[in-house]
């Protein structure tokens, strides 16, 4: 069995690759900082705790393990954050980035799937984004997977490294079988925040902003299931692995959801009510992301057949309700 190298593989997303790449006949080695991720969801392979800053321990990791690939999750993604210290993700989602790359080139680890996000498109409201869609981050965030995806480019001219790159946004679910599920410290995402507030865990959900451009005045996002969105980082790999070109995938629906529109089907699946507040909007917010996925599902084969709304409340709700990493 082959090795791949799964940065942020003890986070939510890196969790779900693992256990995916487990099934494809891959062993994933989780290398992972622990600052937002969880070694409890560590199950399917080696653990190695490192910080992408250091380029001895990569270098080692890449000796010990010589892997086939690399999937790359690590990174920080919180807006409110972003805004507020841009240098930290600056620092960490770049510089970090490079650090790996140069890492993977010397050991001659040539093939690379990254985790990037549709936040690089910044906020073009009422299109549904694709590929070609022109790249203007409003935030540090979204700027840094943008340098990063620039870097692979030039690391592929340079020393061949061959990428596949995926553009996402908003993910939301859990493994069916229970084994890994969504949790953050601090929680920022809607889901969890929503079905934490159902069930007591904290008071209420603050909806951040009422009054954009949208039919009921607050942000629409487009969601994708993470077993759905692991799927395609699976097919990322195998295409690399055939020794095809390096590619850029959106992944989305093609549709959004608005935050009341979740709140609702949140309330038809668990038939208990949302308690919520409405506060400002947060600087660095985007009005409507929507992204297209005709070239994922084209090209990649993908399926996203578990990305509706009821069905990712429905997973994440299983998973919230048999507790968490933290015991």
């Amino acid at each position: 069995m082959k090795n791949v190298l799964v940065t942020g593989g003890a986070g939510y997303i890196g969790s779900h690759a693992c256990k995916a790449l487990k099934a494809a006949g891959f062993i994933p080695v989780t290398y992972d900082s622990l600052v937002t991720g969880w070694k409890d969801a560590v199950k399917f392979g080696p653990f190695e705790q490192g910080d992408l800053l250091d380029r001895a321990k990569l270098d080692s990791v890449f000796a010990q393990y010589e892997p086939v690939a690399v999937m790359h999750f690590a990174a920080l993604s919180l807006v409110g954050e972003c805004m507020q210290d841009p240098g930290l993700y600056w620092r960490n989602n770049v510089a970090g980035s490079l650090s790996l790359m140069e890492a993977a080139v010397a050991a001659g680890c040539l093939d690379f799937v990254f985790s990037s996000t549709c936040a690089t498109y910044g906020d073009q409201d009422n299109v549904v984004l694709d590929e070609d869609s022109v790249q203007m981050p409003i935030n540090a965030y979204g700027a840094s997977k943008r340098a990063i995806e620039d870097m692979l480019r030039d690391f592929e001219v340079a020393h061949g490294l061959r990428h596949v790159i995926f553009r996402y946004f908003n993910v939301a679910g859990a493994d069916p079988e229970g084994d890994v599920g969504e949790y953050h410290r601090p929680e920022t995402h809607l889901v969890p925040l929503m079905l934490d507030a159902i069930d007591g865990k904290r008071d209420a959900l603050t909806i951040f902003g009422t009054d954009y451009d949208t039919p009921d005045g607050t942000c629409i996002r487009d969601y994708v299931h993470v077993c759905d969105l692991v799927d395609a980082h699976i097919l990322g790999l195998k295409w690399l692995r055939e020794g095809k070109d390096s590619r850029v995938f959106n992944l989305g629906t093609g549709t959004g959801f608005s935050v009341r529109e979740v709140l609702d089907e949140s309330h038809a699946v668990t038939n208990r009510a949302v308690p919520y507040v409405e506060g400002p909007r947060r600087a660095g917010d985007c009005t409507k992301l929507v992204s297209g996925s005709q070239r994922a599902i084209n090209e990649l084969g993908w399926e996203p057949h578990r990305s509706n709304m009821k069905e990712m409340i429905t997973d994440a709700w299983r998973w919230h309700q048999s507790g968490h990493y933290e015991g």
